[in-house]
């Protein structure tokens, strides 16, 4: 029985050693619940320790990529307002799981991008390793217009993907930003016209899924631990990291594959 569950609003599944994530609810922009973003937070922990694996990708179905967190769900109209503290009691169960999921499972994670990109939308698509988003996407931090601070590690990875001057534009002033402009700022991997964003994330999806997935995990790794750690720790974390790629079927191949003058054939072991 596969461990992947699809909940309402996300569906699951593994297709060719790719994890598959579809938010599908168009009908609210993709507004992500609670239900979903636990959905989303299994299935990437699941993924990080199943070596059948490769890549994991995050889409959407309809004409919008994610609208942000669904606050018409958490606060139903006629219903009782929630007591102090709520807020602070569920996002470590629910988006303080997804985030740090998505940036330490050593698989790679791409997403694919139309239309608007909100708030904790906005959020995994930062969190992700490749971003591939249509030219005339929106991507965009409503929290200054409502009234409220960021959540969901929006304020930790908009400085780290686009520097202080652009976060704070974009957090504090509430500039949306489009994906042409997003793949001009280094904010993702790259913009493409609607209608060529299928063949674009299809090919690096193919590329990684059929990649040293052991290498690429550690490299992985060692780009987000070395956000914080200092160089000593850095050079024995790739020390470490050398040791365990060294010993994986995959750097054989690549051996073997170089003194053959041919490309390599990855197993992802």
């Amino acid at each position: 029985m596969s461990v992947y569950k699809s909940v309402d609003g996300l569906n699951v599944f593994v297709e060719e050693g790719v994890l598959r994530m579809v938010l599908s609810r168009p009908e609210r922009r993709n507004a992500l619940t609670d239900e979903m973003t636990v959905g989303l937070a299994d299935a990437v922990t699941a993924a990080g320790g199943d070596e059948a694996i490769r890549v994991i990708l995050l889409e959407a179905k309809g004409e919008n990529f994610c609208s942000g967190a669904d606050l018409k769900a958490k606060n139903p109209e006629g219903a009782r307002a929630p007591s102090p503290g709520s807020i602070q009691r569920r996002l470590p169960a629910t988006a303080h799981r997804l985030l740090p999921a998505l940036l330490t499972v050593q698989k790679p994670v791409v997403c694919k991008v139309k239309g608007w990109a909100v708030g904790i939308g906005l959020h995994l698509v930062l969190a992700s390793d490749f971003a591939i988003v249509a030219t005339d996407s929106c991507l965009w931090e409503p929290f200054a217009t409502r009234g409220f601070s960021p959540d969901s590690a929006g304020s930790w990875l908009l400085p780290r993907r686009v520097g202080d001057v652009r976060a704070r534009e974009m957090l504090m002033l509430g500039r949306e930003v489009s994906g042409s402009e997003a793949a001009a700022w280094g904010m993702v991997h790259g913009a493409f016209p609607a209608t060529d964003l299928n063949r674009e994330v299809d090919a690096i999806v193919a590329r990684l899924a059929t990649g040293p997935t052991v290498s690429l995990g550690l490299t992985k790794w060692l780009l987000h631990s070395g956000t914080t750690a200092d160089l000593d720790a850095h050079l024995r974390n790739e020390a470490f990291a050398l040791e365990i790629s060294s010993r994986s079927n995959d750097f054989r191949e690549g051996i073997a594959a170089f003194r053959e003058k041919r490309d390599p054939r990855f197993d992802g072991r």
